[in-house]
């Protein structure tokens, strides 16, 4: 009798939190970074549910329904650049916010702008950042937890300077730059980020 190989999928963690204030797919082919993500969004009464990767991200975020997905960039099968090309293409799932998480280059940031990310939060992050980053991405939600619809997101996408997360920080529209971040985007309405 023949051996046969077998992949076994990946397990996409969720753990439902009552009273949640807002859902977040958390995509990361990194374990390590995937929990801290997730344990410090829980710790601030979020729910969270995390994918290893892309393709696993476009396979559970109709069923998930999140307020927010965050993305690495650098991930096997289908990266964090395609994931958002692919999540802005998808009538469902068009308006969803979406922030970068991870180490990147100009380049990069300028293709995640172009396919319709939101933010940009570089590696290695504060904690606080990032729950400042993600709380602030559900409550600008068009027809979010709160209820409110966002107008005027036309021009999201388009670069107003030159930047780059080198050292650290949020991009993202913010009003104080972060370790020479640059505005890119009109995200925060006016709400500094990590100054």
């Amino acid at each position: 009798m023949g051996k046969t190989r077998t992949r076994w999928p990946v397990r996409t963690y969720s753990r439902l939190v009552p009273g949640a204030s807002g859902r977040v797919l958390v995509v990361d082919d990194n374990k390590v970074i995937r929990q801290l993500i997730r344990v410090n969004l829980e710790l601030e009464g979020l729910e969270v549910v995390t994918a290893a990767d892309g393709a696993e991200c476009l396979d559970v975020v109709h069923q998930v329904r999140p307020d927010v997905v965050t993305l690495d960039v650098v991930m096997p099968r289908l990266d964090g650049l395609r994931t958002a090309a692919r999540l802005r293409a998808d009538p469902r799932t068009h308006d969803l916010p979406l922030a970068i998480i991870s180490a990147c280059t100009q380049y990069e940031v300028e293709t995640g702008l172009d396919v319709g990310v939101d933010a940009f939060l570089a590696k290695p992050f504060e904690p606080s950042e990032l729950v400042r980053l993600v709380k602030h991405l559900i409550e600008r939600r068009p027809g979010g937890r709160d209820g409110e619809s966002e107008e005027g997101d036309e021009d999201d996408g388009e670069s107003e300077g030159e930047g780059g997360p080198e050292g650290g920080g949020v991009i993202d529209g913010a009003t104080d730059g972060v370790a020479e971040v640059t505005e890119v985007t009109e995200v925060t309405d006016g709400v500094p980020f990590g100054g």
